[in-house]
């Protein structure tokens, strides 16, 4: 698994459907470098199970990302036809009608690919055929990108396992709060707890409050 802390998040343009419904050709996270945080996630595929959970998840505290100048974007490796009629399906027949930030299409599996989180590969048989090993979809991988473009955090959950939001939400406040004050954060640590400096007086006396 390939660590993208510190690095530029890998580029691309691919097709998407944004605002719930409305079909984009060139959708590429270049567009926030500069205005926006990014909150960039993968899950494995459409009309699933633990899937539509984290996407109205997503939504439902689209809001607070907003308030805190983020965009919320997902992708799977699904069509943007598939994501399409998603969209239009009512959340009691398994849709996510009312999602309304982008959702990427990969029909390549690149993005998955560039980001690390694609749940296979293709390789060549005996016979010099190309076959896939594993799972053409993507883990639950998840990126939060800065303002410049650079991966600041990232999480990749196995396809059972669903993500927090709330904690994303938290790792969006820590970045911001040592971004802001050049101070850091330690375990546990909520938007309006204290935090410390990297000196040893500052450990030793937030250690000493415990």
């Amino acid at each position: 698994m390939a660590v993208l802390v510190g690095k530029k998040a890998p580029h691309f343009k691919a097709p998407a459907v944004v605002n719930g419904g409305e079909f984009v050709e060139d959708f590429s996270l270049d567009q926030y470098i500069g205005k926006k945080y990014v909150l960039f996630y993968f899950y494995p595929a459409d009309f699933t199970f633990v899937c539509p959970t984290e996407i109205i998840a997503f939504q439902d505290k689209l809001h607070d990302f907003e308030q805190r100048n983020v965009a919320v974007v997902g992708c799977s490796v699904d069509s943007k036809f598939s994501h399409w009629k998603w969209l239009q399906t009512e959340k009691k027949d398994g849709g996510i009608k009312g999602v309304t930030y982008p959702l990427v299409a990969d029909n390549t599996m690149t993005i998955a690919e560039n980001y690390d989180v694609l749940a296979g590969s293709y390789d060549f048989n005996d016979e010099g055929e190309a076959v896939y090993e594993g799972i053409p979809e993507a883990y639950r991988g998840l990126f939060l990108i800065d303002l410049e473009g650079k991966v600041r955090h990232q999480l990749v959950n196995d396809m059972p396992l669903g993500r927090n939001i709330e904690e994303a939400l938290r790792i969006v406040d820590a970045l911001q709060f040592a971004l802001e004050y050049g101070e850091v954060c330690p375990a546990g640590w909520q938007k309006g707890d204290a935090a410390m400096k990297e000196t040893q007086e500052s450990v030793a006396d937030y250690l000493g409050k415990l």
